[in-house]
């Protein structure tokens, strides 16, 4: 056989494995109904740490602050920042008794360390039910600590939530970052409809206080800088104790990188924990991303070379009919539907985009947190 038919071969490996994924897999959050839950009262604390977030605060924490919720504080960490982020968070508690602040220095030991300040935070917070996000965030409605916190039960004492980012008229890296949000909360809601939660993204996530401190915090990965969110959650997540909620009251917003530059920065940075991840969740993760790839390889490669190429078109559409079936959903669930019909140019970045931070990260180690 020659080297083109061992490529065809492969090729019809990858699109059969592909599309039982998308079809089967990511079609448990695709196509999964929204259920009311019912309203709970219980106090819950929103923790947001921030370092130099001066502005951001200016900008966003008015929107925490005005949450339709009858029974919440508001943690405020103050990370070591050198601006006047202290001095921002001090004007809002003086005019709202429910702020509270956490002011942390500079310690030698975890220096530069979020996951330190956040532990701090976690500790000052009065109430059992946690809900975090970020300085630069703010939830898309005034029900989201309600929408958010209606999920935690008995059992269930993890919520991942989305944190979507807003929207940039005519600009591709918007599109991107965007498409990017998207693929992986799709899968990070499958996998935990699935019984495999492996990530949840800080920017709109929620757990117990008690799941946090029996867990030792984040001792086990302290010094990993990055990681406070899909660390922690890869660690203590499971099929018992974990929901999703996608309820669109529920998302939180934020304003995304506006250059490549600063967002593949920022994407090293989060790829870097990944390698830390449990060994199933490495390995699924890893095969996922080696079928796009050897898809899109070996799919152009084959039609370029027209071998037999009625067939590989014909497996070619089939593997993107059922990814616009199972991604459309998602994206019609999370409000973005406007990136479908851009879905193979951005897949193609995306992947070339990947593999790209994938090498730097083994060449040089990313910046960590601010």
């Amino acid at each position: 056989m020659s080297f083109l038919d061992y490529m065809y071969y492969v090729f019809i490996i990858v699109v059969f494995f592909q599309v039982i994924y998308y079809l089967l897999f990511l079609s448990q959050f695709a196509f999964l109904k929204l259920k009311k839950k019912t309203n709970k009262n219980i106090p819950v604390s929103v923790i947001i740490c921030a370092k130099n977030e001066a502005e951001n605060l200016k900008a966003f924490l008015p929107s925490i602050i005005a949450q339709e919720y009858s029974n919440f504080e508001i943690v405020l960490i103050n990370d070591a920042s050198q601006d006047e982020t202290l001095e921002i968070m001090e004007a809002f508690s003086s005019q709202h008794n429910n702020i509270k602040i956490v002011d942390v220095k500079n310690n030698e030991a975890f220096w530069g360390n979020k996951k330190y300040a956040l532990t701090l935070g976690i500790k000052a917070a009065k109430n059992n039910y946690l809900l975090f996000t970020d300085a630069d965030c703010s939830p898309v409605s005034k029900n989201w600590i309600k929408e958010m916190v209606s999920h935690f039960s008995h059992n269930k004492s993890i919520i991942l939530g989305y944190g979507t980012y807003s929207k940039v008229k005519n600009s591709l890296i918007n599109k991107l970052i965007r498409f990017e949000t998207l693929i992986t909360a799709t899968q990070y809601f499958s996998f935990a409809k699935t019984g495999i939660p492996y990530m949840g993204v800080g920017r709109n996530l929620a757990y117990t206080k008690t799941e946090f401190f029996n867990a030792r915090g984040f001792m086990s990965h302290m010094k990993i800088r990055s990681g406070d969110d899909d660390l922690f959650i890869n660690e203590v997540a499971n099929k018992g104790n974990t929901e999703i909620c996608f309820s669109k009251n529920s998302f939180t917003t934020s304003i995304p990188e506006t250059s490549f530059k600063t967002w593949f920065k920022q994407k090293r940075r989060h790829i870097s924990t990944a390698k830390y991840y449990k060994k199933k969740h490495k390995v699924l993760l890893a095969l996922i991303y080696l079928f796009n790839l050897l898809f899109w390889t070996l799919g152009i490669i084959l039609l370029v070379f027209q071998f037999e190429w009625k067939l590989v078109l014909s497996l070619f559409i089939l593997r993107l009919i059922a990814q616009y079936i199972t991604i459309g959903f998602s994206a019609k669930k999370l409000d973005e539907k406007d990136l479908i019909i851009y879905l193979p140019f951005l897949e193609i970045f995306l992947v070339i985009s990947q593999l790209t931070i994938f090498i730097n990260n083994l060449i040089s180690k990313p910046n960590h947190w601010k």
